[in-house]
């Protein structure tokens, strides 16, 4: 029988040897999607500080409006105001059940980073980190007509929730800058 780190180990191996031999994938493709919801529950699993995790639910928060915008396209469904609707509803139903969790939810005032709150400021820069990289990303190949290197379209858009929560793994580890929780 595995332990709970061999069954993470394996996974995490067999996830990015996977990575290699897959076929081409579409942007923000769902390699990327299981990418982001693996960091994210893992993250949890871990009892990462929620500054960290935040920025996961917010960087897989765009990527599904992203999705969703896509569909309408593919099915050709317009109506007024449809993707800042869109959006607006998916952050709405990420953010509205996170008011009621009983320990770290939003509200709490002893949870706060730079004077707001953890999961509040995580999430949307999360969610602006993602989308500017993917948009950058976009920018990038419809210039040079193609990725600078395979599963571009798959790193681009996870690099900024690396880096950013590397950063706020010191950050609050160590209470540096900001944190009362």
């Amino acid at each position: 029988m595995l332990n709970k780190k061999n069954k993470i180990a394996i996974l995490s191996i067999t996830s990015i040897v996977s990575m290699f031999f897959a076929t081409a994938a579409n942007a923000v493709c769902p390699v990327c999607t299981v990418g982001v919801a693996a960091g994210l529950g893992l993250a949890r699993w871990l009892r990462i500080d929620d500054t960290i995790t935040g920025l996961w639910i917010g960087g897989f928060t765009v990527l599904l409006v992203m999705w969703t915008i896509a569909w309408f396209d593919k099915k050709n469904i317009k109506f007024w105001g449809r993707d800042i609707l869109t959006t607006i509803v998916y952050f709405f139903f990420v953010l509205w059940p996170l008011r009621f969790l009983e320990v770290g939810g939003i509200g709490n005032q002893s949870h706060t980073i730079w004077g707001m709150d953890k999961l509040v400021f995580s999430i949307l820069l999360g969610a602006a980190a993602f989308f500017g990289f993917e948009k950058w990303y976009r920018s990038m190949r419809a210039k040079r007509g193609k990725s600078l290197f395979r599963y571009q379209k798959v790193i681009w858009p996870i690099i900024p929730l690396i880096v950013l929560s590397v950063f706020f793994y010191f950050v609050t580890k160590y209470n540096l800058l900001c944190c009362n929780g």
